[in-house]
């Protein structure tokens, strides 16, 4: 006998019972092998996977899937890439949003979630290059865009409205229905897909369909705190000298 059905279960089978398929058929749509019995009988549990095919092809809000919003359904709306959130400051201004690594995981399963988007930290930019469009900062994670991106910097990214804005060897935030990458972007032939190319050639390129993209922005700057020892710049060490000439006319003039 199967473990009594959480609510994660019993909204899984609302789903498939509304649509009005049989456990082979939803399976089917789902890339579950051969039938739901499994997941309606609490024997196996709903993957991330199958989490994610409900909120592409039918809109399920993941945070409803297991009890955590009323809200049933998600607005999807296919090739609308921008924003689905915008925050303000107390002037009503656009502020930026920073979404760390942690904050990232999270982040596909909350793109619509208002309240969810307050736990994270939000600022103002105030140069001219940050106004006139929506930011948002993404903390890079991985080794996949070295040397240019490495883990734990930040990138800075402006919001694209559609997939047509996009531009060809770009690097963009791709937010996917299960995941946040950083990546170089690149066009393909069929115009129904997209590949994903890193910078470090030990990684392959992934292609993606256009319709499992939920958010594309655009990397334009970068935020570093780890700074190579400029020592042997010859450059440092002229400032350098000149920093300890201005520290000892500072001193005599103290006398």
């Amino acid at each position: 006998m199967g473990t009594p059905a959480t609510i994660e279960i019993k909204h899984f089978k609302e789903v498939r019972e509304e649509n009005n398929f049989t456990q082979s058929e939803f399976a089917d749509l789902l890339g579950i092998k051969n039938s739901t019995a499994d997941i309606e009988r609490g024997r196996t549990k709903l993957s991330g996977k199958v989490v994610a095919e409900l909120l592409r092809q039918f809109g399920v809000n993941p945070l409803w899937l297991f009890g955590d919003s009323g809200q049933k359904y998600l607005q999807i709306t296919k090739g609308d890439v921008s924003p689905k959130v915008i925050t303000v400051n107390s002037s009503d201004s656009e502020n930026i949003l920073m979404v760390n690594q942690k904050a990232a995981a999270g982040y596909p399963h909350n793109v619509q979630d208002v309240e969810w988007y307050n736990q994270l930290p939000a600022f103002d930019i105030p140069l001219p290059e940050f106004r006139n469009a929506t930011y948002r900062g993404f903390q890079v994670e991985g080794d996949s865009m070295l040397p240019n991106y490495r883990p734990g910097e930040w990138v800075m990214a402006k919001a694209i409205g559609g997939i047509d804005e996009a531009s060809n060897n770009k690097v963009y935030v791709v937010v996917l229905y299960d995941s946040v990458l950083i990546k170089k972007l690149q066009k393909l032939p069929d115009p129904s897909k997209l590949l994903l190319i890193s910078l470090n050639e030990e990684y392959l390129p992934l292609e993606v369909k256009v319709n499992d993209i939920q958010e594309l922005w655009q990397v334009n700057s970068k935020l570093t705190f780890n700074l190579d020892n400029p020592s042997e710049s010859g450059l440092f060490q002229q400032l350098q000298q000149s920093m300890e000439e201005l520290k000892k006319e500072l001193r005599s003039f103290r006398k």
